[in-house]
C-alpha cells in the first residue's frame, strides 16, 4: 500500500464530486459526548489476510483466538471445498466468521458500462452471499462503484443501485446483509451522502460497513459515525499518518485518528458489532499487540 500525496488525492477526487441530488433522509446527528474513556461493547475480529498464509485454517483460527480476538472477517472463495474447509476449521476451534469480503468488486465493479464486466461482479457478490451462509457470517462487504473517465459519479450512483438491487432477494433469502463501505473509489465522499445511498434502498439488506481508517482523507471518523449511527452493521479498523505530504498506513494509535473521539462516538450511537482488524499480517507478538491495541483504543480498557 504506497503512500497517497495530498496533492494527488486533491487531483483525483475533485473530478468525482458532483452534484447528486440528497433526497429526504431520516438520518440524525446525535449529541456529541464528551471525548472520555467511555467503555462501549464492541466485538473484536481480524482479517484473515492478517494471519500467516503458510499455516492451516484451524491453526490461523487457533492463532486468532489466542491473540485475543473473537471472530475472523474472511474473503471470497469459489472452490466449495476450501469453503467447507473453513467452516470445519471454524467450527473445530470454535471461532466465529462473522463477515465476507467480497474479492471481485475491483476487478468487476457493479459501475461499469460493460453487461460482461458488470454479470461477473453479481456473479462474485453471489458467492460471497453463499460462502456467508455456509460460514455463519451475517454480513457481505461491497464496495458498490468506482468512479473513473469513463464512469461518472451519477453513472456509479445509479448503475450499482440498480444492481445491488438485483442481489436483494437473494441477500434476504440467506439473511445476509450487503454491507456497503466507503473507500478510495472517488465515491461517496461525505457522510450525509453516504447516509442517502444507503437509505435510498429501503431494505434492511443494505447497511453500512464503516471504515474508520478510510474516510480521514475526506474528514474525521466521529462525524461519519455519528451520522451512519444505526447503518453501521460492521466496522474496519486502520490508521493513518500523515508524513510529508503523503500518508502512510502505521498501526492502531501511531496516526491521525482521534480514537478518544472515535470510541465515544461508538458510545453515542450504540454500536455493539464486530470491529475487525484490516493493517499488515504478522507473527503471534504483533497480532497480540494489535489486539491490545483494539482493547486500549476503541474498548476503552
Amino acid at each position: 500500500m504506497s503512500p497517497l500525496s495530498r496533492r494527488d488525492f486533491l487531483k483525483t477526487t475533485i473530478d468525482a464530486v458532483s452534484t447528486v441530488p440528497l433526497v429526504a433522509s431520516p438520518w440524525v446527528e446525535l449529541p456529541r459526548a464528551s471525548v472520555g474513556p467511555a467503555r462501549v461493547a464492541i466485538k473484536k475480529a481480524v482479517l484473515i489476510s492478517m494471519l500467516p498464509e503458510k499455516m492451516s485454517y484451524v491453526d490461523r483460527f487457533k492463532l486468532a483466538r489466542d491473540t485475543g480476538f473473537e471472530a475472523v472477517e474472511a474473503q471470497t472463495v469459489k472452490d466449495q471445498h476450501e469453503a467447507e474447509a473453513i467452516r470445519k476449521a471454524a467450527d473445530e476451534t470454535k471461532i466465529r466468521i462473522h463477515s465476507v469480503m467480497n474479492i471481485d468488486h475491483w476487478d468487476y465493479p457493479l459501475s461499469s458500462p460493460d453487461a460482461r464486466v458488470v454479470d461477473r461482479g453479481i456473479e462474485g457478490m453471489k458467492t460471497s452471499l453463499h460462502n456467508a451462509k455456509l460460514w455463519g457470517a451475517d454480513a457481505v462487504l461491497l464496495v458498490p462503484a468506482v468512479v473513473t473517465s469513463q464512469v461518472s459519479y451519477k453513472e456509479a450512483w445509479e448503475r450499482s443501485q440498480k444492481q445491488i438491487r438485483r442481489l436483494l432477494p437473494l441477500a434476504e433469502e440467506l439473511r445476509v446483509v450487503i454491507a456497503v463501505e466507503e473507500v478510495w473509489n472517488k465515491f461517496l465522499l461525505s457522510p450525509l451522502e453516504f447516509a442517502n445511498y444507503v437509505d435510498e434502498f429501503r431494505s434492511p439488506w443494505v447497511k453500512t460497513y464503516f471504515d474508520v481508517g478510510n474516510v480521514v482523507l475526506f474528514g474525521y471518523p466521529q462525524d461519519w459515525i455519528r451520522t451512519q449511527a444505526k447503518r453501521i452493521v460492521k466496522v474496519h479498523l486502520k490508521d493513518f499518518k500523515l508524513k510529508e505530504d503523503a500518508y502512510t498506513w502505521v498501526n492502531l494509535g501511531e496516526g491521525d485518528i482521534d480514537w478518544p473521539a472515535v470510541r465515544s462516538a461508538f458510545t453515542d450511537v450504540g454500536y455493539s458489532g464486530y470491529v475487525t482488524t484490516e493493517l499488515d499480517g504478522g507473527d503471534e507478538p504483533y497480532l497480540r499487540e494489535v489486539s491490545k491495541r483494539v482493547d486500549r483504543l476503541v474498548l476503552g480498557l
